[in-house]
């Protein structure tokens, strides 16, 4: 079998690699676009080890990009283009970009790029900008991928995509690893599309659609795998539920990603639509980055089929488990069995628990990561014997599935205590008025931290104080005492990144910084 954009675009240069609403771009034309980036960046003497940056929408860029990067040994970090202008500068400072490419769309947060020095590493004018479109003191990029030729550099080595982590607890953190040289990789897929094609089993009649942004790293990972099996992906410019619904329907879509939030989006259309919906090709609906309430993936099932298959992993990519519907049927709420790595749980101590004990999860047997230049936080993810973590808690069953109870930095320590957030979370979530719900952590002058409950109530409310009553009065019948919310907060919504992830680092900012913590 073939692997790889220049293997499929030499077989059948016509086959659609990538599908948008207004058209498609075919392998052959992918391929020359990608050469016309790795040529660009040779041009500007970018070698082997060196960095860029992209912040882009969701176009044939980013993948080619992404594949040009490769090719020429380079790091590449896709920066999220919903950060503000801060956070983009951040980012680009911290990796070391050498060049940045940035859509005009974004010209309000990227443009202060070109004047803003390096934090004293080197001059910005010693770094290159150049932008689709017009973004002042940047360069046009039209012009200049079009004096470059099709063909491959001649000088190719793996590269590797150097993507950030969330943020979702702080500062996100560049995840670097060293480079592969050609003997190291061999021969099949491209190193970043290898565990994506053996573990999920993607083939060239595969049609993936993908309705998140590509500068996160499942989308854009599982795109290029898709593209390196000979698949065709299906890419959204912005999720949108009922138009997500139309494509499966009139693409022929085989196999498609989500996060729980747009489950929550999918549910929430009218019934008669969801009734209507008729796609008999559809065998594969992946998800993944957020945990999944059991209420909610019980009706995406019975919706949908027993067709959900669910990973769990990271940014990091220490380790990979995963299971299909029939399993999480037998074992609900689990995240399923290690297929990249060895699962271990460890105590305070790193001394490895026995199954049914909840403790740190640790993976081994992959290569292990840093975070860009914090060898201290490098080391509070990695235990004793080597082993490394995404900072998640959670305990194995005897069967060896996974089952999680939180990240190890959202655990509330009440009255000596500990509480899981979203065991609650996942509690309330049984309630059928409750759409979503978030618990975090408020300081409290006798008993250290108390549980908040922060709920979005579904469209039937219409009593917002009955609604209180009712959420307190299931909590004192479904919770034990310690771990019933002290208070519950009706909102409009959830703070989330633009993956669906839950920013619980922002409720716990916002009750840190309310008055009266003995309350």
């Amino acid at each position: 079998m073939q692997y790889g954009l220049r293997d499929w675009a030499h077989r059948d240069p016509d086959r659609p690699a990538v599908e948008f609403d207004e058209g498609r771009v075919s392998y052959g034309d992918l391929e020359a676009l990608t050469n016309r980036y790795a040529r660009l960046f040779r041009h500007h003497g970018l070698a082997r080890g060196d960095h860029i940056a992209t912040i882009l929408g969701n176009t044939a860029d980013p993948i080619a990009i992404a594949w040009a990067a490769y090719r020429c040994g380079l790091y590449h970090t896709p920066v999220a283009n919903t950060f503000s202008a801060r956070e983009i500068a951040y980012v680009v400072d911290n990796c070391d970009a050498r060049m940045v490419l940035a859509d005009a769309r974004y010209a309000d947060t990227t443009a202060p790029l070109a004047t803003m020095p390096d934090q004293g590493r080197q001059p910005s004018h010693d770094r290159q900008h150049y932008a689709i479109g017009d973004i002042p003191g940047f360069d046009p990029l039209g012009p200049a991928l079009a004096a470059m030729r099709t063909t491959p550099v001649p000088d190719e080595t793996p590269g590797a995509l150097m993507m950030y982590s969330s943020g979702t607890t702080g500062a996100p953190k560049g995840i670097w690893r060293p480079l592969w040289t050609h003997e190291d990789a061999g021969d099949g897929p491209p190193v970043f599309a290898r565990d994506l094609i053996q573990i999920f089993g993607l083939s060239s009649d595969l049609r993936y659609l993908s309705p998140a942004p590509l500068h996160h790293a499942a989308p854009l990972r599982w795109s290029l795998a898709v593209i390196a099996a000979g698949g065709t992906a299906v890419i959204m410019r912005k999720f949108d539920a009922e138009h997500a619904l139309h494509l499966i329907e009139t693409r022929g879509i085989t196999m498609s990603q989500w996060v729980p939030t747009m489950f929550r989006r999918l549910l929430d259309l009218p019934a008669e639509r969801r009734v209507a919906f008729h796609a008999p090709w559809h065998r594969t609906a992946i998800h993944a980055a957020a945990p999944c309430s059991p209420e909610l993936k019980r009706a995406m099932i019975d919706w949908w089929g027993p067709i959900l298959t669910e990973y769990y992993s990271g940014t990091e990519s220490v380790g990979l488990t995963c299971l299909d519907s029939a399993e999480w049927q037998r074992k609900p709420g689990s995240v399923g069995r290690a297929v990249k790595g060895v699962l271990h749980i460890l105590d305070d101590d790193d001394q490895e628990l026995p199954p049914g004990r909840t403790g740190r999860v640790f993976f081994s047997g992959i290569s292990a990561f840093q975070y860009y230049k914090d060898p201290a936080k490098t080391a509070g993810q990695t235990s004793r014997q080597g082993f490394q973590t995404l900072g998640e808690i959670g305990r194995i069953d005897d069967d060896g599935y996974l089952f999680l109870a939180d990240r190890q930095g959202d655990l509330i320590l009440s009255g000596g205590v500990n509480i899981y957030p979203q065991e609650i979370e996942y509690a309330i979530e049984e309630l059928p008025l409750v759409a979503e719900c978030a618990v975090a952590a408020k300081p409290h002058a006798d008993y250290g931290e108390t549980p908040i409950a922060f709920i979005v109530p579904s469209q039937e409310v219409v009593d917002e104080a009955a609604f209180v009553d009712a959420v307190a009065g299931f909590c004192r019948t479904r919770l034990g005492r310690t771990k019933q919310p002290r208070e519950i907060r009706v909102v409009d919504r959830l703070p989330r990144s633009d993956v669906g992830k839950l920013l619980r680092r922002v409720l716990r900012d916002q009750l840190r910084a309310e008055p009266d913590h003995g309350s």
